[in-house]
């Protein structure tokens, strides 16, 4: 990689630290050339801390280290995008995100949407539309039939198949969601408190 260090006269660029499972953004730090190959060999992020004025791992205190997935640069080599998996909470005042809590946003989000517009548009031509018109029962069975068939495509050796029933299973899931009034976000809330 072929960082320009040398743009800012302080010899600092940005860092944007972004959980690698999530793609939430949890932090923006700095690194200097020393702290960016420190990373690269420990594959642990090491900042340049401006208020401490040296290298500074991120964790060496709280044992809250980002452990390195991915490093990636913008297109004019002046920042640099880290995705990691996040040991426990980023921000020092305890937050899961420096940007706040816990706010995982990916492609199962843009789906619910879309599941969503659809019955909202009521889309004639559209499954999903034609699914949810059937009410909570046929839905309700529609997930539990795509259930049975994960567990059973579980038992055999046939990853692809495993993968496109979990995919089945996890759309309508989605619909029953819509029904039932509620959002992925409800359930998510859930399982933070859970983790908590």
């Amino acid at each position: 990689m072929n960082i320009n260090f040398n743009k800012n006269n302080d010899g600092l660029v940005p860092v944007i630290i972004q959980d690698d499972r999530t793609l939430q953004v949890l932090m923006l730090g700095y690194m200097n050339e020393e702290a960016f190959e420190k990373t690269l060999q420990e594959n642990i992020v090491t900042f340049f801390s401006r208020s401490k004025n040296r290298l500074w791992t991120k964790g060496e205190e709280s044992g809250n280290f980002l452990t390195v997935r991915s490093i990636n640069m913008d297109c004019d080599n002046d920042t640099i995008l880290i995705k990691v998996i996040p040991k426990n909470v980023v921000c020092h005042k305890g937050s899961f995100s420096c940007f706040g809590e816990k706010d995982a946003k990916g492609f199962l989000y843009e789906l619910e949407t879309m599941i969503n517009q659809r019955i909202e548009e009521k889309s004639e031509n559209s499954y999903t539309y034609s699914l949810f018109q059937k009410g909570i029962n046929k839905i309700a069975q529609k997930v539990g039939e795509e259930a049975v068939e994960l567990v059973i495509e579980a038992k055999d050796n046939n990853d692809n198949l495993f993968k496109n029933e979990a995919a089945d299973l996890l759309y309508h899931f989605l619909i029953l969601l819509k029904a039932k009034g509620m959002q992925m976000r409800d359930i998510e809330d859930i399982l933070i408190q859970r983790n908590r």
